[in-house]
């Protein structure tokens, strides 16, 4: 199979290679299809939790509720990282 690539794509590649982590392109498209894979399933599982979070958020904005964006994305960070800990220990 022939791909062509974007430059920055390429560049992101080679960077990966670089840092030697990865042995060959193959393995760095593969780990990179597997995250996908991961994010993809994750997303397909927690649906209906997504939706729910959503519309309270919605409802609380409506509200007048709001929290500001640095402390949104400081509790999205701990969201990922805990659950990249739980993914690793099953």
């Amino acid at each position: 199979m022939t791909v062509e690539l974007k430059p920055e794509i390429e560049a992101l590649i080679q960077k990966r290679l670089q840092s030697g982590a990865f042995s060959s392109v193959e393995e760095v498209i593969e780990r990179a299809l597997e995250f996908l894979s991961v994010e993809e399933d994750w997303l397909a599982d927690n649906r209906d939790e997504i939706a729910t979070q959503i519309q309270e958020g919605w409802d609380e904005a409506q509200r007048g509720e709001l929290i500001d964006g640095e402390s949104v994305r400081a509790e999205m960070q701990q969201f990922k990282e805990d659950w990249k800990k739980q993914r690793r220990s099953t």
